[in-house]
């Protein structure tokens, strides 16, 4: 089983380099790919029944639960690509999966490695993907919560005389309202458990949420607010590494099956739990209890000093101690008379998501499609004063987000603190200047902007170094939230893999891998005819008609195609004569990537060539698109381009393109598509691209092509 972070062309990649090495070998083989779009040529039981052991190339969490009982080899995907002649020899000698463990059921992950079991390729820490596999299934908890919440204070809140906003109990409203507090309160726990579970898999499942709830309930160690999404981080992995530890425990075999199902979870749970309240917890209700004296002290000091102190505090864990610790002392000087301290948290409340939501704007290739709808949920959230709104984006990305969060959050309530803002009730955001609570309203908004857009910029700096950094690494590319215990009927959110099963000839053993791979969407937009006259430029581009002249005059009798030998469709046509070069001018990536861009800007499909190449940069920064091999094919979904259109050009010298291998690119594809068509018709050209570009055969006769036309020609192969 292969699976790669994005399961697009490296998932192909694997596939069919996996399927070549077993019929070099001699091996009778079955593949399954499990990619972006869907799973294809799925492995039967059957096909595992057989098998005596499977083949892991994964960057990714993958479900290995179906092959207890089988060798299991796990290695980064770049080992399937590179070396899969190896793969097969060695597991061979592979470990028995699940034979140790009791555990009847996995994730990738989730099992520690075992001596050749596991080795070669890059691979993402089991760290970094546990935590996104937590944020991923936290984010419809905090949507679906905040956006009820939001909703129902705005069509079902009554204005108070004090300016706050109360929803009648009883009311259908209320109903809507409690609904999104539960969603609320189901955020951190989810966040905590499935941070457990892509580490320990389904034993560490019920600890971790279990132990989320607690970290979140500060009335059971004695504090007046729990410890927020931070603790539901710590007690996350807190869980999956304690299951991982009772698992390596060895206990007699008829008391193996009751393990995963009561044993662990039961003494996982009471473990953690009593760690939590009797150890972590008491450290935070300290804390809280001092903070707020230490606030206290700071009534009568500089006000700008004590607006930035509490917007730091508003900003740091959003509804953690600290962020408590700052609304309540604030809240709690509104029945003394000085509402200026809750115009300073009032301030600071809606900063974190409004400015997160504005960053996914101001910058939209930093982000994934998830990323910016919960950026706009975000935004919407800000303006009712939800401060959680923001929490998976801190929770993806703790150490630019956070210091950003923290350092508008400090503009606005100092802001605030020196212009005089008051609140008169508990609450923050915009919503409550709108229903008259605020004073000195005009400074409140000038406030809450200044921190937005101060959040916004510097978030957005932040990911972009980081993001950068990334980009500069040979297997950089972006892990997207993780699924633990995904399998191979992966929907369209998906990883990527394939998987292979070969029989070694002469032999009864059935070796099956699994990798995954896509299913098929039509695509977007018409084609343009490949029979429609085109010029041709003085760079060497072919023209449509199969015309090709280096001085951008139609050459009609020196082309290999004509009206009567029409060039082949290539790629449902998205690929025709006058969006392929025989050669770049270029010799680095940039400019490469722009020269393919006014390239396929012939087609008329192109309405901005600088968005383009902007969109199509954003994604080199969040991984290669080097593939290895001597190819490249950068790609893009933007509303630059109007249908789809692929380019193709060679290089003589080759590009560096910061390939796994390490090879120059000489064959470049570049693939555009608009937004609307953005789902599957990109990831099925990658797929067929990816696939076919294995083939060295192929790919020697498409670098010698002498013109154009033989280029079509050797291209429209692709099926």
């Amino acid at each position: 089983m292969t699976a790669c972070p994005t399961g697009i062309a490296h998932t192909y990649m694997a596939a069919e380099k996996l399927a070549q090495a077993a019929r070099s070998l001699g091996h009778e083989i079955k593949v399954e790919t499990q990619g972006s779009i869907g799973a294809e040529n799925l492995l039967s039981d059957n096909d595992v029944r057989d098998a005596d052991a499977i083949i892991i190339a994964a960057d990714k969490d993958v479900d290995r639960s179906r092959f207890v009982g089988k060798r299991v080899l796990a290695v980064g995907v770049a080992e399937g690509i590179r070396h899969p002649e190896q793969l097969m020899e060695r597991v061979r000698n592979a470990p028995v999966y699940g034979r140790a463990e009791g555990d009847g059921a996995g994730t990738g992950s989730g099992a520690a490695p075992r001596p050749g079991g596991s080795g070669g390729g890059r691979e993402r820490s089991v760290a970094y993907k546990a935590l996104m596999n937590g944020v991923s299934y936290m984010i419809p908890f905090v949507v679906v919560g905040g956006l009820l919440i939001a909703i129902s204070l705005a069509l079902g809140g009554h204005p108070q005389a004090d300016g706050g906003l109360v929803i009648p109990d009883g009311s259908f409203w209320k109903h809507i309202n409690d609904i999104g507090v539960i969603g609320f309160t189901l955020m951190v726990p989810v966040l905590s458990g499935y941070i457990a579970y892509a580490i320990g898999d389904r034993p560490a499942l019920v600890p971790g949420m279990i132990g989320g709830w607690i970290a979140n309930t500060g009335s059971l160690y004695d504090s007046k607010a729990g410890a927020g999404f931070i603790g539901a981080i710590v007690t996350g992995f807190l869980a999956g590494y304690l299951v991982l530890w009772i698992k390596k425990v060895e206990v007699p075999k008829f008391a193996r099956p009751i393990m995963p199902i009561i044993v662990i979870p039961i003494v996982a749970t009471t473990a953690l739990g009593l760690f939590f309240i009797y150890v972590i917890g008491r450290p935070i209700s300290w804390v809280f209890t001092h903070l707020t004296g230490w606030l206290g002290g700071m009534t009568g000091s500089s006000a700008i000093l004590l607006g930035a102190l509490l917007g730091l505090m508003i900003a740091f864990d959003m509804g953690g101690p600290v962020n408590k610790t700052a609304f309540l002392f604030g809240a709690g000087l509104i029945a003394s008379g000085n509402q200026t301290v809750m115009g300073m948290c009032a301030a600071a409340i809606p900063v974190m998501p409004l400015g997160q939501g504005l960053a996914t704007l101001v910058r939209r290739r930093l982000y994934s499609e998830q990323e910016r709808e919960t950026g706009m949920a975000a935004l919407f959230m800000g303006l009712f004063g939800i401060s959680e709104g923001a929490i998976p984006f801190a929770a993806a990305r703790p150490a630019q987000v956070i210091p950003a969060n923290m350092l508008g959050g400090a503009v606005a309530g100092a802001l605030a603190g020196t212009i005089g803002v008051t609140d008169a009730v508990p609450h923050g955001g915009p919503i409550v200047a709108v229903l008259g609570a605020v004073g000195g309203v005009p400074a409140f908004f000038l406030a809450v902007v200044a921190g937005s857009v101060v959040t916004a910029l510097t978030t957005v700096t932040l990911v972009d170094v980081a993001e950068r950094r990334k980009g500069r690494e040979p297997a950089g590319a972006r892990v997207e939230p993780v699924v633990a215990g995904g399998g191979v009927g992966g929907g369209a959110g998906g990883g990527g893999g394939a998987g292979v099963a070969a029989r070694t000839a002469g032999a009864a053993d059935f070796v099956p891998a699994a990798v995954g791979g896509p299913g098929r969407a039509a695509g977007g937009a018409d084609a343009d005819a490949v029979g429609s006259e085109s010029s041709v430029g003085a760079e060497g581009n072919f023209g449509a008609d199969g015309n090709f002249g280096a001085d951008g005059n139609d050459v009609s009798n020196d082309g290999a195609c004509d009206d009567e030998s029409p060039a082949p469709e290539v790629l449902s046509g998205y690929l025709t004569g006058q969006t392929v070069k025989t050669q770049l001018v270029a010799d680095e990536k940039e400019a490469a990537i722009r020269e393919m861009a006014e390239l396929v800007a012939a087609t008329g499909k192109v309405a901005d060539v600088d968005e383009l190449v902007r969109v199509a940069l954003a994604r080199e920064a969040q991984g290669t698109t080097g593939l290895g091999e001597e190819i490249a094919i950068p790609h893009a979904k933007t509303d630059a381009v109007s249908a789809p259109v692929v380019g193709f050009a060679r290089s003589a010298d080759g590009i560096d393109w910061g390939s796994l291998d390490g090879t120059r690119a000489r064959l470049v594809f570049l693939i555009a598509v608009p937004e609307a068509a953005a789902g599957d018709e990109h990831l099925r050209i990658l797929a067929l691209l990816s696939r076919k570009l294995m083939d060295a055969d192929f790919r020697a006769r498409l670098q010698g092509a002498e013109d154009g036309a033989g280029v079509l020609r050797v291209l429209g192969e692709i099926q």
